[in-house]
């Protein structure tokens, strides 16, 4: 019995550290776990309408692969929503404004870029189909990153932007939490 509450006695500090280390990762967390994936995604997407701002118009070369109600959009204002949406959508992200909103729009355009861009054009086994898993096209699709995209999106969506965002500052000035 007295090994036990000395094992306790050494196990007590312990676990309260550990607990304390943890309740502070926790509240570090709060702040900048979601700021680190919208720096990511902001940064990507910015990148891919940037690209656009910049490029040439090829959404009539795929526009055939465009999901409904995508593929029956003209080419040009197709080009331009995909353009902005990431060129606003990144300078949300960056800043925590309209985070859900953003998120849940820049994941339909992953999802219409996926179909149209990164998915194998033929597969027919589920072996076929993991090929496409990839961040480069070796002929079998590349649909890793859109799916990391998604992924990374899901928290944004969900628990919002995180406490360092704009999105948090409007909430505690008009909730007054």
């Amino acid at each position: 019995m007295a090994r036990t509450n000395a094992g306790n006695a050494v196990a007590n500090p312990l676990l309260r550290l550990v607990d304390w280390l943890l309740l502070q990762l926790d509240s570090l967390g709060e702040w900048f776990a979601l700021l680190g994936l919208r720096l990511a995604l902001a940064w990507d997407f910015f990148e891919a309408g940037r690209e656009k701002f910049l490029g040439e118009n090829w959404f009539a070369d795929i526009q055939d692969r465009f999901p409904y109600p995508f593929n029956i959009i003209p080419t040009d204002i197709s080009w331009g929503m995909a353009t902005w949406f990431e060129l606003i959508g990144a300078c949300a992200l960056l800043l925590g404004l309209g985070t859900r909103f953003t998120a849940i729009s820049l994941m339909v355009l992953t999802v219409v870029a996926t179909a149209a861009v990164h998915w194998p054009t033929e597969w027919h086994t589920l072996s076929e189909l993991a090929m496409g898993y990839a961040i480069t096209d070796d002929g079998h699709g590349n649909f890793k990153l859109p799916l990391i995209y998604l992924t990374m999106f899901l928290p944004l969506l969900l628990w919002g932007p995180g406490k360092l965002s704009v999105d948090a500052w409007i909430r505690r000035k008009v909730l007054g939490r």
